[in-house]
């Protein structure tokens, strides 16, 4: 019975739950998170390689998390960024669907090569590799376990079980949404 009370109260809070929607110019952090309006927002579904992270091509190394960062940036390219999401990361971050002129900003990241698809996208991970396109034209450690190694903060996958603890989370020990 108790459940169905927590179920209850959860699915009342969801309903009430505000979908947060921030557009304007975006400053790039890194290949998956930037900030709008002084909010800090990480691009939902995908993992992009940390700035110090290098990879290899074609024999040599190179800072493939830079090249992540410069591809975002080229992506966005002075268009007005609009960002959408609900829920937050650990770090108080908006984990969000951005566009900039009506593109999926997640989805090109991953088309490209330039981030691997983390809990969505991964027909556009499986087209890039394919295509060797970006991290995929040669060697790279995953992102996830690049942090681990480095002892960089690791992020949770943007899965639909992950979605719903945060959300979860959020409602019951974090005041709700905001």
């Amino acid at each position: 019975m108790a459940i169905l009370a927590l179920l209850a109260l959860a699915t009342e809070r969801l309903d009430r739950a505000a979908l947060q929607q921030i557009a304007g110019r975006a400053v790039v952090a890194d290949g998956d998170s930037l900030t709008i309006l002084d909010e800090r927002i990480r691009i939902r579904g995908i993992d992009a390689p940390e700035l110090a992270q290098e990879c290899t091509r074609h024999g040599n190394r190179y800072a493939c998390g830079r090249e992540a960062r410069s591809a975002l940036v080229a992506l966005i390219s002075g268009e007005t960024v609009i960002c959408t999401g609900r829920e937050r990361d650990r770090y108080g971050r908006l984990l969000a669907r951005c566009e900039a002129d009506g593109r999926d900003l997640g989805r090109m990241m991953v088309e490209a090569g330039w981030a691997v698809a983390y809990g969505d996208y991964e027909d556009a991970e499986v087209r890039a590799r394919s295509a060797a396109k970006g991290l995929w034209a040669g060697s790279f450690q995953a992102p996830s376990d690049w942090r681990a190694d480095n002892r960089a903060p690791e992020e949770a996958r943007h899965d639909w079980l992950m979605r719903l603890l945060g959300l979860l989370r959020q409602l019951l020990w974090g005041g709700g949404l905001s």
